[in-house]
């Protein structure tokens, strides 16, 4: 009888999780394929860092091939079609047959307001973007008299987006750098969101405590802002409401979409992303799994408007994910079917600059609305996320030396349990 294999789309966090934790599962005779266009692994998280010339390009990026274990075939291509019926995966000038798929492509950023950096406008949601963002930061130099000063806005261009906290962290660690810079009493900062409030998915109170974060800083913060259009020239951005604002510096949290191969797929909703089942990541056709930001799972509560609350994109959840899916996946090419279940315990470590984060953490599968609390701001916050980060860097065989130590780290740090 022919071996079974699994294939994996997208060597971001929550493919290189499934990937390795499949690794340790699986008989040998199984093959594990990875597809990804990317040689190079860069850590979204510290783009922020990047962003404020905390770090550089070489600091947070790595070889893809050093994050997998080496069982894993990994294949450098883009995956441009998903044949979920016959289980094909076309990718780059490769047709690739599957009995089990993980697909973890993430989400794809809009273009359409990218590469203006002439006008002033830059984002932090790509690699390139916070390296060229770092440099305008470094070069901003506030207008002269008459119009003295300079404004500096950070826009949400529209629902939903990667990592919810990344806006306010933004804000405030650019923010810090400018006052770093002597520039504080010369710049505004101003943040606007179609959000209601700061993370609404994780309740009013967490809500508050960043907007209190954000007026300490001194950084004017405006919700239910849809944005409308931007004039380049004028250096003019538009709302849906029919206010505008003018600025100096903007910095563009731009559209998500699902990859166009997710789009063109039967797999999609509605909603143009993937919907599964929130306990096993399961999409309607049996043995295809999505995780990370291409999925879509409905969680208990309301937005305003009486909109259903959808489990938030970020790394964290994309993360615990691929470990079930793992499981789960596992389990069956075993001859039994594990239901599995995904928890959907999330945390963020909220930047909040001067070395000090906030930790935020909840169940956000909890009834009727998730429940997420914040910890004291502090530089243990900041420390772990540094931790983090090397970790994450780190080569998959080392990564495997340490993992132990940094369970009852975690755990003990937390109070919480962590799965890494």
């Amino acid at each position: 009888m022919q071996s079974k294999n699994v294939v994996i789309l997208g060597g971001g966090v929550g493919g290189i999780v499934t990937a390795n934790h499949l690794a340790k599962l699986l008989p040998p005779e199984i093959e594990i394929i990875l597809i990804e266009r990317n040689k190079l692994y860069s850590f979204p998280a510290s783009y922020l860092w990047l962003m404020v010339n905390k770090r550089k390009p070489e600091q947070v990026t790595a070889q893809l091939q050093d994050l997998v274990d080496k069982r894993i075939t990994v294949l450098y291509e883009e995956a441009k079609e998903i044949d979920a019926e016959n289980k094909i995966i076309v990718a780059g000038d490769t047709k690739v047959n599957f009995d089990y798929l993980v697909i973890a492509l993430g989400a794809d950023l809009d273009k359409m307001h990218l590469n203006k950096e002439q006008f002033g406008i830059h984002t932090f949601f790509n690699l390139e973007g916070a390296e060229k963002l770092s440099k305008g930061l470094q070069s901003f130099v506030p207008k002269p008299p008459p119009r003295e000063g300079g404004n500096v806005c950070i826009v949400v261009s529209s629902l939903p987006y990667k990592c919810p906290g990344a806006p306010y962290e933004g804000a405030m660690l650019i923010a810090d750098y400018l006052g770093s810079r002597k520039l504080k009493n010369h710049v505004m900062v101003n943040l606007y969101t179609p959000e209601p409030q700061p993370l609404p998915v994780a309740g009013p109170q967490l809500g508050n405590a960043i907007k209190e974060m954000l007026t300490a800083k001194e950084i004017g913060f405006h919700p239910l802002h849809q944005l409308s259009s931007i004039d380049y020239d004028k250096r003019k951005i538009e709302f849906a409401s029919g206010d505008s604002v003018t600025y100096d510096l903007l910095v563009l949290v731009p559209s998500h979409k699902a990859p166009e191969a997710i789009l063109k797929s039967s797999l999609v909703d509605e909603s143009g992303w993937i919907p599964v089942d929130k306990d096993t990541l399961e999409t309607k056709t049996p043995n295809i799994f999505a995780v990370g930001d291409v999925n879509s799972i409905t969680i208990p509560g309301k937005w305003s408007l009486d909109k259903p609350m959808k489990l938030p994109k970020a790394g964290v959840f994309a993360h615990g994910e691929a470990i079930t899916v793992s499981e789960i996946i596992a389990s069956r090419v075993s001859g039994y079917h594990l239901r599995g279940f995904y928890c959907a315990d999330g945390f963020c470590m909220l930047e909040a600059g001067e070395g000090v984060a906030g930790f935020a953490y909840g169940d956000f599968y909890a009834s009727p609305h998730p429940d997420v609390k914040l910890k004291r701001l502090g530089k243990t916050w900041h420390l772990g996320k540094v931790l983090f980060e090397k970790w994450w860097l780190a080569p998959v065989g080392f990564r495997k030396r340490i993992l132990r130590s940094s369970l009852k780290f975690g755990s003990a740090i937390l109070k919480i349990p962590v799965r890494l």
